[in-house]
């Protein structure tokens, strides 16, 4: 089954170097599932790294055993075979069975016509798979808030792509995408279950248009903070969610930056350093900050007749600051899927670059 697991890595600084190029296949492909110590020799002894340095990449066109790279990496055969099933699951590598043991060889012969049929597949399957979300996308078309500022960072996209399989006990069509499109993380355990809390808070943001906060979803769902948090974040890491500071709350930032300023620091600050009259905020902000009943119900009546990005200004200068949210990216669903593939493609191109510098390198 095709399995194919993409860390956007940048690409290596050297492009003459052999060996860094191996690297860097094997760490953007994910083939080292668990990184030990770092190490004097930066992964080159390992097995992986040995089987595509001085086998596969060196000699593309014939096939090989496990019995006979077992002998020559001083490991056994079950042990090659692990790192074979991998890259036969990434594409790269395919297999054939004769009288004797099992041959293993790159795909069409050479380094970049591997990279090239993985290529294919991975945007053939990664669109499709994505198919699934016009079904459950449920947040309707206008997802865009007065203000939409650029997003809070960049994670490197973590991306999987999954053959489809028939779905298993226990699992829901939308918790066996998740797990395959990588949002459960790398095993999915109990997550992959239709009722976890992995699943309910993305089902929250498929039917959600404002961003959630972390604080909204833990406790919606009765999720505890620091797990909701991660959860959020591992999805943020596959490319398929944003998150974006809540200019939806400006007036409830604005309400509780102008009621601490006022106590601690005054009327005459606000009004000089606080912006008030370089932006003309009404006086009757002051006098029910002055009264004690100033509301965020107060702040946005008083504000409303001024500009979205004078009032972020005024937040900037009383030193307040917007709450962050997750959201799926995109305001309907081609888009996000466009952004998706867009980051496959991206990756992609990478690895066809460091194919042709490999291939460039043993002619």
């Amino acid at each position: 089954m095709f399995d194919l697991r993409l860390d956007e890595i940048p690409l290596p600084a050297s492009k003459n170097n052999r060996e860094n190029l191996v690297s860097w296949i094997i760490d953007t492909l994910c083939l080292h599932r668990r990184r030990g110590e770092p190490t004097t020799d930066d992964g080159v002894f390992s097995p992986i790294h040995r089987i595509l340095s001085e086998h596969l990449f060196n000699n593309p066109s014939r096939g090989y055993e496990t019995r006979e790279l077992a002998d020559e990496l001083g490991l056994t055969p079950a042990a090659i075979h692990h790192h074979f099933a991998r890259l036969v699951s990434a594409g790269l590598v395919s297999t054939s069975s004769g009288k004797g043991w099992r041959s293993y060889y790159l795909v069409g012969g050479s380094i970049t016509k591997a990279v090239t049929s993985m290529k294919v597949r991975a945007q053939l399957i990664h669109s499709q798979r994505l198919e699934l979300l016009d079904q459950v996308w449920n947040r309707g078309k206008n997802v865009a808030m007065a203000i939409e500022l650029p997003p809070d960072g960049k994670p490197s996209a973590l991306i999987r792509i999954k053959e489809w399989g028939p779905l298993e006990e226990g699992e829901s069509e939308l918790s066996r995408f998740m797990a395959d499109m990588g949002l459960l993380g790398e095993r999915p355990g109990k997550e992959i279950n239709p009722e976890s809390l992995s699943v309910k808070i993305f089902e929250m943001l498929l039917n959600s248009g404002p961003p959630i906060s972390i604080d909204e979803a833990a406790r919606i769902l009765k999720g505890p903070k620091p797990r909701v948090g991660r959860i959020l974040e591992r999805f943020r890491s596959t490319g398929l969610v944003e998150r974006v500071a809540r200019t939806d709350r400006l007036s409830t930032a604005l309400w509780s930056a102008m009621t601490t300023q006022y106590t601690r620091r005054g009327e005459d600050w606000m009004l000089k350093k606080g912006g008030f009259e370089r932006l003309s905020v009404p006086n009757s902000i002051l006098k029910n900050l002055k009264k004690g009943n100033c509301k965020p119900e107060t702040i946005a009546r008083a504000l409303k007749g001024m500009e979205p990005r004078s009032q972020m200004l005024l937040l900037n200068l009383l030193g307040g600051r917007l709450p962050l949210g997750h959201r799926l990216i995109g305001s309907d669903v081609s888009m996000l899927k466009k952004k998706s593939l867009g980051d496959l493609d991206r990756i992609l191109r990478r690895i066809e670059k460091v194919g042709v510098l490999l291939e460039e390198s043993d002619s």
